[in-house]
């Protein structure tokens, strides 16, 4: 069954525009509130934001839906994805919900939801709550209306818990480290775990003023990062997204380390120590297949799913694995959180190199990746990849790199893009099949 407002990380949309609206929003808050609504306890709903803009508009329409259908609301402030998993889950709370739009533009905004036990919520779940927001959904009686209220100490929780995850023998004296948080939600956070851990902290992205996340700053934009490693003389930099489920490092020398190779070191160190679980490590199709080479050269395997976290986490929990993620940063240490989480797997990273005794760019090169290249296609309506000619294209290429490489064709479960992924040992062959796909595309998207 298609979903009619989430996509593969929540609902997400240009702030004002639907679905990405305060009408919407209270009825996402009331259509998530009656369907979390089980049992005779006082219910409870957890709200965390990320810096935009648009985070008090929603955040405030969120409070009316939940409190009309009877949930009590706390709200956080500005706070990474994980931490409001892992509150959500610590508090009793039966919902959780963070507004966010991840690594997008601030005029764009998102709102994901989690469960009471801290996990994003099921598909199934999700076209529940679609039923209920097109419906007429039962509101409290006047004597039952939800309170709300904000917390304080939040911040200091998630502070306490991510730094619990890091090796108690190990300490980060003595390495200077940059930390870039694109002015999102781990402004504050971040940089205090890693002063408090021993690091000599270089901060970047920590100014926000509504309108600048993500702007030139975060994972997605690591330029600035690698200007400031090398000029500052840091070790290591380490780039979160808006919302800090995300991470991609910079090692010494300004080079930008990818999902790909962190996931191979950390498996590397959790292998070493006996905790590595399942076997390997869980990625998507778009995770490079020299990343797989390398594991199987390690007796490890690769077990991939499509692209999105919540399926690398549902894949990992079928298979009993503790380690996964995607090549864009999200990485999942589930013995240490129900989400991805960009802090937390930064500290693994700089665990190894502490470890280690050696510079970021020996320790976190694992493998030569293939050339893989990606690129987007943007399509007004109807569905392009159903076009006999564009099938046509696909099926030739596929067999053309058959044996040779990987081809990934997909459209964007967050935007109106068709994203176009080739990789192969020739990097001349990788580039004229994607362009030859693409063209296809936008002669049938017209």
């Amino acid at each position: 069954m298609a979903r009619k407002y989430f996509g593969t990380d929540g609902i997400r949309g240009l702030t004002n525009t639907r679905p990405m609206t305060a009408a919407m929003a209270m009825r996402v808050g009331m259509a998530a509130g009656a369907y979390f609504l089980r049992g005779e306890h006082r219910h409870r709903v957890l709200i965390g934001k990320d810096t935009r803009l648009s985070g008090y508009m929603l955040e405030s329409a969120l409070v009316a839906g939940f409190t009309s259908v009877g949930m009590d609301v706390v709200m956080t402030g500005p706070l990474p994805t994980p931490a409001i998993a892992m509150l959500t889950q610590s508090m009793r709370a039966d919902i959780g919900v963070m507004i966010s739009a991840s690594h997008n533009p601030f005029a764009d905004n998102g709102i994901k939801l989690f469960g009471p036990d801290g996990y994003k919520l099921s598909d199934e779940a999700e076209e529940a709550i679609e039923a209920l927001i097109d419906s007429e959904v039962p509101l409290a009686p006047a004597d039952g209306i939800g309170r709300a209220r904000r917390i304080d100490d939040a911040q200091g929780r998630y502070i306490h818990a991510a730094k619990s995850t890091f090796p108690r023998n190990l300490r980060l004296d003595g390495l200077k480290v940059a930390i870039d948080c694109a002015n999102g939600a781990a402004y504050r956070v971040a940089p205090s775990v890693l002063w408090e851990l021993g690091a000599d902290v270089v901060a970047i992205g920590v100014t926000p003023d509504g309108t600048n996340i993500n702007d030139r700053v975060g994972s997605t934009a690591p330029d600035t990062l690698s200007e400031t490693v090398v000029a500052s003389g840091a070790d290591i930099g380490i780039a979160l997204d808006g919302d800090a489920d995300r991470l991609i490092v910079v090692d010494e020398r300004g080079r930008v380390v990818d999902g790909d190779q962190l996931m191979a070191t950390i498996a590397a160190g959790y292998a070493r120590a006996g905790k590595l679980k399942g076997g390997g490590v869980v990625a998507t199709v778009m995770s490079n297949l020299g990343l797989e080479r390398h594991l199987a050269a390690q007796g490890l395997g690769l077990v991939r799913t499509k692209v999105g976290d919540r399926y690398v986490l549902e894949a990992m929990r079928a298979r009993g694995f503790n380690v996964g993620g995607e090549q864009s940063g999200h990485i999942i240490l589930s013995d240490h959180g129900t989400t991805g989480d960009g802090l937390v797997a930064a500290l693994r990273v700089l665990a190894e190199i502490v470890h280690a005794g050696a510079p970021a760019s020996e320790v976190l090169h694992r493998f030569e990746p293939l050339p893989q290249l990606l690129k987007n296609v943007r399509f007004a309506g109807g569905k392009p990849l159903d076009a006999e000619s564009v099938q046509s294209v696909i099926a030739g290429v596929e067999e053309e790199l058959k044996g040779k490489g990987r081809l990934v064709i997909r459209p964007s479960g967050t935007e109106p893009v068709i994203r176009v992924m080739a990789e192969g040992e020739d990097p001349a062959q990788v580039e004229a099949v994607v362009d030859r796909i693409c063209d296809a595309v936008r002669a049938a998207a017209g």
